[in-house]
Formats: C-alpha cells, structure tokens, sequence
C-alpha cells in the first residue's frame, strides 16, 4: 500500500497542467526523433539540457521520459514505410513490418507496432513501480568494493556487447575513461591532463561530449554520403485496422515480448538491441505460420517492438536505484539528473519522493498519448521523410553550436567540440560504438572514487576488492562476460572435421 500511496502522489505531481503539456511535447518531440533515422532520444535530450535548465526539474524529467519512449513509437514506423530504423531496437521491426507494408498491410504493422508498444510500456512500468523501491533499498547494503565491482561489470558488459568488435568495444571505453580524468582530483587536489589550460580544470562536459559524438559526429557522415543514400519513399496502402485474425496473432507476442523486454532491459548493458532479437527468434520458433516469417509475419513485428519497448522501462531500473546507466540515452538521464545537482540512486526515493514518483507516473500518462498520437497521426509522421537530409542534419549543427555556446559561453567547448565531432566522425565510418565512451566518462570517476575508498578501509590491501560475496559474485559475471563471448566465437569459427570415408 505504501507503494501505491506514493503512485498516487506521482499522478498528483504529473497531471499537473503544466507538465501535462511538457509530457504532450515530450511524447511528440519523441515521435518525430524517432521517424527521423539516426537522431535519437539521446542526441534529442543532450541538445534540450541547456535550454531547460531553467525549468522545473520534474517538468523537464516528465518530458525527457515523453522523449525517451517517444522515439521508441516513432522507430517502429520508419522500419515499418520505409525499412529505415529510426532506433536501433526497430532493426528487427523491419524485417517483418517492411515487407507487410511491401503487401499492402503497412496499416495493420503500425497498429500492433502502436498497441504492442502500448501494452508493453504499460507492464514494463508497472514492474518498473513495484520492483524499483525493493532493488533501491537493497543498494544499501552495498560497500565500496560492491559498487566497484557493480560499475567493472557494468563497463565490462558495455565494451563486449555494444561493439561490433571487443577490440572496439573497449578501445571506446578507455577514451572515454581518459575523458573522465582531465581536470582536479578530487581526493588529493591535483591537476590531471589539463595540459595548463584553465577551462579544463572542471572537466570535459558531459553535454559537449555528447553532442559532439552524437550530432556533429553523424552530420559529418551524413554529409560525407550524401550522394551515395538515394531517397526512397514507400507509401502506406491497404487497409486501415487490424483483422480479427491479426489481434488473435498479436496478443501472445505482445506479452511474451514484455516478459523478454523487460529483466534483459534492467540488466548492465542489456539495452533494447538484445530483446528484440530473442523475441523475433522465439516468435519464428513458436509461430503456426513459420512460412510467412521473412515475407511478412504479424507475430515478427508484435514481439519484437512489444521487447523493444518493456526494455525501455527495464533501463530507468539500474539508472533509478543504483545511479548506473546501461545504455547513452540512460548515461544522458543521469547528466540531466546531475546537471539537476541530484544523484539517482537509493537515497532519491526519500529525498526526492514527488520528483521520482512523478516521473515514474508520468510513464504511464506519456504511454496513452503515445498511443493516441501514433495511430491516427501515422500520414503525418511519415511526411516528415520528405525533409531533404540535409535542411535536417544543418539546422542540428546549428542548434549544437548555440546550445553548447549557451551552456558555458567558452570557445573550448566549441574547440571541444569541433575535435570531438571529428572523432565521433572516425567512430562512425570505422563502427566504433558511442555508447561506452558515455558510459566511460560518467562511470570512470565514480568508480575511481569508490576504489579509493574500498582501499583506504582495507589500508592498501587489495583483497578487499574480493572480499564480500557481492563484489565475488559481480567480478565472476565480468571475467565470464569478457571470456566466454571469444570461446564461442572461435568453437563457431573452428571447421568441422567431415567422418573418413571406409574404402574398404
């Protein structure tokens, strides 16, 4: 009942008129970041934080939500005209709801896309709700040593499962570990890698990092290829609803979607990618239409954007209670929330109540707009596809420069970001992922901060870093996480022996 009590007050909070309309905003903003292929909510919230920052903090956290679960709707609706995800947990959406769209049926694929994603945000928040205050309260019994171990799981799992390659995967990880030292010590009060220039005392920005890596560093590859992407528009044609039959086939992968979605969501670095995947494959497995499967599967688009979505809600769990994002849009949450001057984690819950309940109800409001929004409105969403590429990427520029000059008024954070943009430029073309050098940044000083303190217990002795069965269990799933993907790879590389063939 407690719990309940403090949900109610969270909808107290969040139908608030005003931020009512911050969540409208939030919901539509969302949508039309997600219709456009390669913005996302992540790129979308860093390049809002200076201009909200004289907004009420749960104003702003209500609409960053709307966004957040915005882009996931709107995802699903450029893989399903246009075979372009405009998220990466859309990528399976495509195979199935492209070609539905292809036979004619691209109205049935965005309604279960719409409900499913309904359903799915609806059961992921109310787990969200109801297991968020119990995992909060169990962060307290952890050490220093326990959130060590928390955070090298966390880099770990990012690094092997974000990359393309482990190779890649860490070598982003550590730039963004030296990104996290430059400026003053906190413990000892000393200047690291600030190579004597003043305005790196404070650090590098989390925001110019962000939109460096995410917007200057995608216009600049966009740009590079813009004459090699033909526009390529498929329009929506057939009927209007969903058939009896297409809710009988949809409801089962709805929930079995939301049931993969979520716990894979509030996992380190389990993000929207991996759900979807499993729920596209359990669908072809347990489908009674396995043929329709690569020529238009209903079931192919339910499960798969019903994961994509619970997942979403599974992410704001590590971010709520323990303070640790696990993929860029959650590791933008937690610079919004520190920007804030507050720190996610258990102690939020009692300092914080209305702001993180409000939030928290917030999900539920912004998944019936959401819903409201998408299915009648599909036409208009799709005519935003007609924006030439370059007016869109150009006014992004633009809106990085201004919104970086406003944070800080410093021409090293535009010198910043012009180098940063380059790199992000480099990453892009050589598919190093963005997402560890975030969580690099915003992680490496905490867990510098909290390895010092599990040393200056234990006077030095680094068997403290082992010496709970927490931080033992968590460092044993890291080393598992790092070894076990490079033996699968090479038992799937090594090549079968074929049996000798007798001769006699």
């Amino acid at each position: 009942m407690d719990i309940l009590s403090q949900l109610i007050g969270g909808f107290a909070v969040a139908l608030q008129p005003m931020n009512l309309f911050w969540a409208l905003i939030g919901c539509a903003l969302g949508t039309a970041v997600g219709v456009l292929p390669g913005i996302g909510p992540a790129l979308t919230i860093a390049l809002l934080m200076p201009i909200t920052a004289q907004v009420a903090p749960a104003s702003a956290f209500i609409m960053f939500a709307g966004i957040l679960y915005g882009a996931l709707y709107g995802g699903s609706t450029t893989s399903i005209l246009l075979n372009t995800p405009g998220e990466s947990g859309a990528v399976m959406t495509a195979l199935e709801g492209n070609r539905m769209a292809r036979n004619g049926r691209g109205a049935a694929a965005l309604a279960t896309a719409a409900i499913g994603s309904f359903v799915a945000g609806t059961i992921g928040t109310l787990a969200l709700t109801f297991l968020a205050p119990s995992i909060a309260e169990l962060a307290f019994v952890f050490g220093p040593e326990d959130y060590f171990a928390l955070m090298v799981l966390s880099f770990t799992s990012v690094a092997v499962v974000m990359g393309r390659s482990m190779v890649r995967g860490f070598t982003a990880l550590f730039f963004g570990l030296a990104l996290g030292t430059i400026g003053i010590d906190t413990q000892t009060g000393q200047t690291r890698m600030v190579f004597g220039t003043l305005e790196l005392l404070d650090g590098v920005s989390f925001t110019v990092v962000l939109v460096s890596l995410f917007a200057i560093g995608e216009a600049l590859y966009v740009a590079s290829r813009s004459g090699t992407v033909p526009a390529a528009i498929n329009p929506l044609a057939g009927g209007s609803w969903m058939t009896r039959q297409d809710w009988a086939r949809s409801w089962k992968p709805w929930l079995r979607g939301s049931v993969i979605g979520f716990p894979i969501g509030a996992l380190p670095a389990g993000g929207t990618e991996i759900p979807t995947f499993l729920s596209y494959a359990l669908e072809r497995r347990l489908s009674k239409h396995p043929k329709e499967f690569g020529h238009g599967a209903i079931e192919g688009v339910a499960g798969p954007e019903a994961a994509n979505n619970a997942a979403a809600a599974g992410i704001l769990v590590p971010l709520l209670t323990l303070g640790l994002p696990s993929t860029a849009t959650a590791a933008v949450l937690l610079a919004a929330f520190q920007n804030y001057g507050l720190q996610p984690g258990p102690m939020l819950f009692a300092t914080n109540p209305d702001l993180l309940w409000g939030l928290i109800a917030s999900l539920y409001i912004g998944n019936l707009i959401l819903l409201v929004l998408n299915l009648p409105l599909v036409g208009i969403w799709v005519r935003l596809l007609l924006i030439p590429r370059h007016y869109i990427y150009g006014g992004i520029v633009v809106f990085a420069l201004v919104g970086v000059w406003g944070l800080s008024t410093s021409w090293m954070d535009l010198l910043l970001m012009c180098g940063l943009g380059l790199i992000g430029y480099v990453a892009r073309v050589y598919d190093f992922p963005i997402a560890p050098v975030l969580i690099g940044l915003i992680l490496g000083p905490q867990a510098e901060i909290q390895l010092r303190r599990a040393l200056a217990v234990s006077q030095g002795d680094w068997g403290v870093l082992v010496s709970t069965p927490i931080a033992t269990m968590l460092l044993s799933i890291a080393l598992v996480v790092l070894v076990v993907p490079p033996i699968l790879a090479r038992l799937r590389s090594r090549p079968k022996t074929e049996p000798a063939i007798s001769t006699g």
